[in-house]
Order: C-alpha cells, then structure tokens, then sequence
C-alpha cells in the first residue's frame, strides 16, 4: 500500500468518465439535505456522468421523507434505498455497493465529516501510474472525541496484527473503488468490521490498495453511534469469526459472505 500527494493547488483536475456516489444515513435528518446539495454542486468537477444513493438505514425520523423528496427534485441523478429495520453500519453500505452502476464506485458517511470536495484526492491518486485498484482516505487530523480515537488505534493495531491489513484509518469513511476490483469479492459482516473485512478480503485477490490524507470535520448535527457498546460488540465477534475461520480454511474462509455487489 502506497500514499501519494495530490496535484498542486490549482493545477487542472481530469473529470472521470462515470461516478456512483453512496452514502449511509440513519437519523440524519438534520445533514442529508446539506450532502446532498453539496454532492449535486460538487460532483459535476469530478465526473461527467454521476449518481447519488442515500441509503436509509432503518431511520425514526424524516430521513427517509426527506430523502424522497430530494430524489423526486432530481430524477435523474438521486435515487433512495430504504431499509426497515436497520441493517446496521456495514447492511448500508454493502446496499450501496449493490445498488451503484458505474465503473467507480465511492461513499462518505452522511454525517456531513467529509467534504465531497475532497474526494478529489482519491481520484487524484487513483489516476496516477500506479493505477491502484482501491484508494482509501486517512483522517489528517481526527476531530472525534478522545474515546473514539482510542477505540479506532486498538482497533488499526489489532488489523495490523491479526490480518496484516496495513491501513492508517481502516474505517475512514472516504473510500474509492474500481469496481473490476470487487468482482468476487464476498463479505459476511453486517456492522462496523465491514470496512475491515472487505479490504483484507480485496487483498486477498491480489489487488492494490493506496492511501491518501483527507481533512475531516466535527460532526455539527445528529449523534454518532460508532462508539456504542452494542456496535463494538458485534464488531469484536465479527473480527474473530472472521478470523478463526481464515486460520481453520483459508479457502472456504474466503467463500463465506455475499458477493459485495451482489448475487
């Protein structure tokens, strides 16, 4: 894995052909019309043709009406996927990999952290002659409270560790993926080690995976559950199934889970 500067500020950007844009959200209702007005402005600098998914993971407040609303003002570029119940972290964006159509495929959360600004970067390094098959964004500076940190550097040491997943931020929530680079790829979790296992299971076909620094932003709306018990816990099971299975049988280890873009 290799990172690599982005062009020099100002210098010329080279849109992509075509650009599937997702991202999950659960109780966002106060962020996701932001995000999407700024996925709508911003896009079009780095794609000719792009789209936007709002994956409603199971949401108790008008996220989901809210979303509606927005993919009815824009037909042609916002579609809605609506869980009920909640599917959890990893159920949301495992729907948007299944619903994107479009050679690159890319996600931010929907708790406004991001800029989609800077998903430049990502596509920035892709471009460059390397040509990595994913590039995965590092948080410059974390601005998440201290136990959120804490949790996320035990949890990097115990990928490094367990899997030799040499990734900075592994959950970063700034990802861009070819999508030849998916094809065969089979994910069992459903929660917070979603992230994790697909990109150990993406190196496991022998495909590349660069890192590129993003800045990122407190969240000013809605409240994050990353850090409950109940999401840590599933979390912790998920890691060691995953991982005893690998050491039990490599081979039918990596045969578990659904395809990541689906049957």
């Amino acid at each position: 894995m290799t990172a690599a500067a982005s062009p020099a500020a100002g210098a010329p950007r080279a849109r992509v052909a075509r650009l599937s844009y997702f991202f999950p959200a659960h109780n966002e209702e106060a962020n996701i019309e932001a995000l999407v007005a700024e996925a709508l402005e911003t896009l079009p600098q780095l794609a000719e043709t792009f789209e936007i998914i709002a994956v409603d993971d199971g949401s108790r407040d008008r996220t989901g009406e809210i979303a509606d609303r927005l993919a009815a003002e824009n037909p042609d570029v916002v579609r809605v996927v609506h869980h009920m119940p909640n599917r959890g972290y990893g159920g949301a964006l495992r729907s948007g990999f299944e619903h994107s159509r479009y050679e690159l495929l890319c996600f931010t959360d929907g708790d406004l952290q991001f800029k989609i600004a800077d998903l430049g970067r990502l596509i920035d390094r892709m471009g460059q002659p390397d040509k990595p098959d994913v590039v995965v964004g590092f948080r410059i500076k974390r601005a998440d409270p201290f136990i959120r940190i804490a949790y996320a550097r035990t949890y990097k040491l115990a990928n490094r560790i367990f899997f030799g997943l040499r990734v900075t931020d592994v959950d970063c929530a700034a990802k861009l993926f070819r999508r030849e680079a998916l094809d065969g790829v089979r994910v069992e979790s459903g929660g917070a080690f979603f992230s994790a296992e697909l990109l150990i299971k993406i190196l496991q076909q022998g495909r590349s995976i660069a890192e590129v620094g993003v800045p990122h932003y407190a969240r000013t709306a809605g409240s994050p559950t990353g850090a409950k018990p109940s999401v840590i816990w599933r979390a912790v099971k998920d890691f060691w199934g995953t991982r005893l299975r690998l050491w039990a049988n490599r081979s039918a280890a990596k045969r578990r889970g659904r395809l990541i873009l689906g049957e």
